[in-house]
């Protein structure tokens, strides 16, 4: 019976001659070690920001075996010879390393997906510059195998797919359709230049002759599946490794089939969350010039559109100029001795960045019933509003930690066990907290107290006194109030926080917090990187505006020295 290879003889001279060469340059096997390290230069070479992180060969420090035989134009066969040999009939072309391998790709992080209520051209394209550039595995079409993969095939399709290869004769019609599915999705990883390799694809894949086979019953599913498995060895990223080395202990080829194609998906989405970050840049330097000149377009017909954004920006000078001194007393006579990054946040004289700042966090207390909201902003108002929320949330559960430690001290605290069990259970009980202040804290008094009860004895330290544990409950239920002097401290720590953050950044901001915000390091980065994303890309946007609106507000010499689009 013609084999893959011996078409290939027919349809390109000599083409089996290099085949017959490349097969005796490599018909010895690797070793488990050589066939690793055979990988390992494999990952080395490919230009890849993938190959920098942890999960890369280079990050795990394997040794670089020794060179195994060179075939045929001096490539190395050693990868195919771990699979076991096939009989002619189901011969395949060697996976050879001739082709560039696309970069791997990376994954990134953007807070935010667009919301759906947002109507106009201009509020879609700034939803689109805030896409996540990482996507999650999600469902999709129905009408391929992969949406049916995480529903119906685990109980149906793999199991008929089992049903139809133990019959006797087998039935490949499943196997057929997975194996079309698969070959889709392995062409799909490929760049345009890998012109080698997806004809490599294309012959040892070939659906026609697949059929052939399997209409006479000797269509060898296993090895298949070990080419398949070696062509994932060559396409997928680093991070990908480890998944891709168990499916080469998997011997029932049901199960092997099934694997291969769980983490064929999971490299497809490697490769649309590489062409996203990718694409990132030049998606949101459009969408600031889109959404610049729409805005432009609606300002020519309404000259009045930025009044409201002048009274905004105006208040925040006025804030700056004539500052609050509400709990500034409690605040400098509670904080450290040392310079924090908030102490920057406010510089003098008054600058544009300043004013801007104080805008964007007076926009986290918005009133609701106020209808004079920035017309710059408008887009970003459900986003705000979210932050606000996360911003409340951190100021009850950093509030709730800096009472508490008071009273257990710095033992319990010292413990990374005991603070992330506190910060869980206060996080699940202030969710209600804006709809029921009171109640929450009762329940949080409650809680946080018997658990600081609870490690005190499992520690054998001394237990609260009866009198310590009411003073505590009581403390904490009057965190519920708004003018309770612990929470005030703590929410304007926030706020120099996030003001830090939008002049220095949120990794700079960091590195001294301020006293009382330390326990909730990991939760401030989260919030002050949402914050800096969406201002400085409303920032971008209206720069222009913004900078003429301030040149009225703070002295000329400033407005020439300092300008808004150059932060």
């Amino acid at each position: 019976m013609p084999d893959v290879k011996e078409r290939a003889a027919r349809k390109e001279p000599g083409a089996a001659d290099s085949a017959s060469r490349e097969s005796r340059g490599g018909n010895t096997r690797e070793s488990a070690s050589s066939a690793q390290g055979h990988r390992s230069r494999r990952f080395n070479r490919r230009p890849s920001t993938a190959a920098l992180t942890p999960g890369s060969a280079q990050g795990r420090g394997v040794q670089t075996a020794p060179r195994g035989p060179v075939g045929h134009g001096g490539l190395r066969t050693g990868l195919t010879s771990r699979c076991p040999q096939p009989s002619a009939r189901a011969k395949l072309p060697p996976v050879t390393r001739g082709a560039p391998l696309p970069p791997s790709p990376g994954k990134g992080h953007f807070g935010g997906t667009p919301s759906s209520h947002r109507l106009g051209m201009m509020e879609r394209a700034h939803d689109s510059s805030k896409l996540d550039c990482h996507l999650e595995e999600r469902k999709l079409s129905s009408s391929s195998l992969e949406g049916k993969g995480k529903d119906t095939m685990p109980s149906d399709f793999w199991d008929h797919l089992k049903e139809q290869l133990s019959a006797v004769p087998p039935d490949f019609s499943c196997a057929l359709e997975l194996l079309k599915e698969i070959k889709e999705i392995l062409l799909s990883l490929l760049l345009p230049r890998q012109s080698r390799l997806r004809n490599e694809i294309e012959e040892a894949l070939d659906m026609d002759f697949l059929h052939q086979q399997a209409d006479r019953g000797d269509l060898n599913v296993s090895y298949l599946s070990k080419y398949i498995l070696n062509m994932m060895v060559l396409l997928c990223a680093p991070v990908r490794d480890e998944a891709v080395q168990r499916l080469e202990n998997i011997s029932d080829p049901v199960r092997l089939l099934r694997g291969i194609f769980q983490v064929l998906g999971q490299m497809k989405m490697d490769m649309v969350n590489y062409t996203i970050q990718s694409l990132q840049p030049q998606l949101q330097e459009h969408s600031i010039q889109f959404e610049r000149a729409q805005f432009q377009e609606r300002l020519n017909k309404e000259p009045g559109l930025l009044n409201h954004t002048t009274k905004w920006l105006t208040q925040a000078a006025t804030q700056l100029i004539a500052p609050s001194t509400s709990c500034s007393d409690i605040q400098d006579s509670s904080s450290s001795d040392d310079p924090s990054p908030s102490d920057v946040a406010v510089p003098e004289p008054l600058s544009p960045a300043m004013v801007l700042s104080q805008g964007f966090l007076n926009l986290l207390t918005w009133d609701p019933s106020n209808e004079e909201f920035p017309e710059t902003l408008v887009a970003d108002r459900t986003r705000l509003q979210e932050l606000e929320s996360q911003q409340n949330q951190l100021t009850i559960l950093a509030s709730v930690l800096l009472v508490a430690s008071s009273f257990s001290g710095s033992v319990l605290f010292s413990s990374p066990q005991f603070v992330d069990k506190l910060k869980r259970i206060t996080k699940s009980l202030v969710e209600d907290f804006n709809s029921r202040p009171e109640e929450v804290m009762q329940t949080v008094s409650e809680q946080v107290t018997q658990e600081i009860h609870q490690s005190l004895k499992s520690m054998g330290l001394e237990a609260l006194s009866s009198e310590n544990t009411v003073s505590l409950v009581g403390q904490l239920q009057n965190i519920a109030k708004k003018e309770n002097c612990v929470r005030s401290v703590i929410d304007q720590r926030i706020h120099l926080f996030l003001k830090c953050c939008f002049v220095l950044g949120v990794q700079r901001s960091l590195l001294d917090l301020p006293g009382g915000l330390t326990l909730i390091e990991a939760e401030l980065a989260e919030l002050g990187q949402k914050f800096v994303t969406l201002t400085h890309h409303n920032q971008q946007v209206f720069a222009p505006y913004y900078t003429e609106i301030l040149k009225t507000l703070i002295s000329p010499a400033q407005a020439l020295t300092t300008k808004v689009g150059s932060l």
